[in-house]
């Protein structure tokens, strides 16, 4: 089978920057021979495991598929950081050159440099990554908050990717640690896996036993239409969630109700059209006097819409808060926000970092969060 065209522009691009790479730090390294051809063999490895990596969710069930999965995520990290580094060198060279501080000294040193800067921040990466998230606990202000909703608490998680690099011992940490804050409702908000169901199943169980006494709720992410969306939907019921696809709950404390309601992703309508996210669809059908009302929405995006609809608070994903420099500085280029808590018109967003990772296991400048929104009166 031929690769198809954005894999060989992928790929030939890949070995541009890694060309670029070898051409601005080996020749300031002044390596022996020997040297010089392991530090390529090197280079060239990692550029060889970066599209392994990238295709990690899909590669076919052997013995040794976790391995090369791992290595090719971990490749994928490190070079990110490698032509970081590497250009931010020549930007700082760039600058010292009109003062004609270019010395010997410097041009070795930052060379140097960059592999092992390289390595620190993939290192330490790693270890955030892994680590179970932290809980984040986060005020939300309502106006005319009805006095049996005060401190009303919903224990959010996103961004999970269970897949490749992510399994059941991770999940299972997370749900844990989720339960014991006792909240009265969880919500979900998407991205949840990488991979089918047939592979991934029996990672995700541990779904199955997260606590609320208001329920626990899911919204799809893109990654989920990735995935095998409508399988994955059945999966989630199966494990006991309620899966909001445009449609509400109402939950009541005593003369109050609370609405709790959940779109589609952004981009659903890609993949099925009956999916296609609707707020307005969501809150369609509401009882009066509902007293504050939620959406779940995997993309902050979807904010302008929700604020229409008249919800007073949206809680999203997506973004991971960029996971790892310089990826954050992308993020607002398609999402209005990239992480906390926002404002849209009358509309609060929270926007989580994420529970998991996607891709590499590397989060830098980005901590995993697993975040306890509480309501309180403006």
């Amino acid at each position: 089978m031929r690769p198809s065209r954005s894999f060989v522009v992928v790929l030939s691009l890949l070995v541009l920057l890694l060309v670029y790479i070898g051409m601005r730090l080996l020749p300031d390294l002044g390596l022996t021979l020997a040297g010089n051809a392991f530090a390529i063999l090197l280079l060239g490895l990692v550029g060889a495991l970066v599209p392994v990596g990238l295709m990690s969710s899909s590669l076919r069930r052997r013995r040794w598929s976790n391995l090369v999965a791992w290595l090719g995520l971990l490749s994928m990290g490190l070079f990110s950081s490698l032509l970081v580094a590497t250009l931010l060198r020549d930007l700082v060279l760039l600058a010292l050159l009109p003062f004609g501080a270019l010395t010997p000294a410097i041009t070795h040193g930052s060379a140097l440099a960059v592999p092992l800067v390289a390595l620190a921040v993939t290192v330490v990466g790693y270890v955030n990554a892994r680590r179970v998230a932290r809980v984040v606990k986060v005020d939300v202000p309502i106006r005319d908050l009805p006095a049996e909703l005060h401190g009303y608490a919903i224990a959010q998680i996103s961004d999970i990717h269970v897949g490749p690099t992510i399994k059941r011992p991770y999940l299972n940490a997370i749900v844990n640690k989720v339960n014991k804050l006792g909240a009265d409702a969880i919500a979900v908000t998407g991205d949840l896996v990488d991979g089918s169901v047939q592979r991934l199943a029996m990672h995700t169980e541990p779904l199955a036993r997260l606590q609320a006494s208001d329920g626990v709720f899911f919204v799809t992410g893109n990654h989920e239409y990735y995935s095998g969306a409508l399988e994955w939907i059945a999966e989630v019921r199966r494990l006991g969630l309620t899966v909001l696809m445009n449609e509400h709950v109402v939950r009541r404390r005593g003369g109050a109700a609370l609405m709790i309601a959940g779109v589609a992703d952004y981009t659903a309508h890609h993949f099925h059209p009956e999916h296609k996210s609707d707020p307005q669809r969501a809150v369609h059908g509401a009882p009066p006097g509902v007293g504050v009302k939620v959406l779940l929405a995997h993309q902050p995006r979807s904010a302008p819409e929700a604020a229409a609809a008249g919800f007073d608070l949206q809680l999203s994903g997506h973004t991971h808060g960029g996971q790892f420099f310089p990826w954050n500085l992308f993020v607002p280029l398609q999402q209005p926000f990239v992480a906390g808590l926002n404002r849209v018109r009358d509309m609060w967003v929270y926007t989580s970092r994420g529970t998991g990772y996607w891709g590499p296991p590397k989060r830098f400048g980005a901590p995993s969060e697993i975040t306890l929104v509480r309501l309180v009166p403006a």
